[in-house]
């Protein structure tokens, strides 16, 4: 497996696993444990998608799974940012996640993109 493709699993391996932490850390009333669902869900569902796209059958399903995986990025960002605004955490504290959340965006971007292309010059 290229050393590139090991990168993003590893990267969104740890912001799951640091998505579920701070789930963990949220206060346990209904609206702490509804953030807590939310960005558990979606910061998980980033790394699980990027792992099921190693094993598509195709560059179409590949990017289809990579573009799954970059939608959920947006969404956990979106949930990230939620809680900073709504101070159940402090903003500070959340601001290296936001920040991996945004570079995964961008990473997965790029990636959907070039296999697109890739397919298109294909067909």
């Amino acid at each position: 497996m290229p050393k590139k493709d090991r990168d993003i699993q590893d990267r969104t391996f740890h912001f799951a696993l640091r998505s579920v932490k701070l789930a963990a850390a949220l206060p346990m009333n209904p609206i702490g444990t509804m953030f807590a669902r939310q960005i558990a869900r979606a910061g998980t569902s980033v790394g699980a998608n990027v792992e099921e796209a190693q094993d598509s059958p195709s560059k179409k399903d590949f990017a289809r799974r990579l573009n799954i995986a970059r939608c959920e990025a947006r969404e956990a960002l979106y949930w990230l940012r939620l809680v900073g605004a709504s101070g159940l955490i402090p903003e500070k504290r959340l601001g290296d996640l936001i920040r991996e959340a945004n570079e995964l965006v961008s990473i997965l971007t790029a990636i959907v993109k070039r296999s697109r292309a890739s397919e298109q010059k294909k067909g």
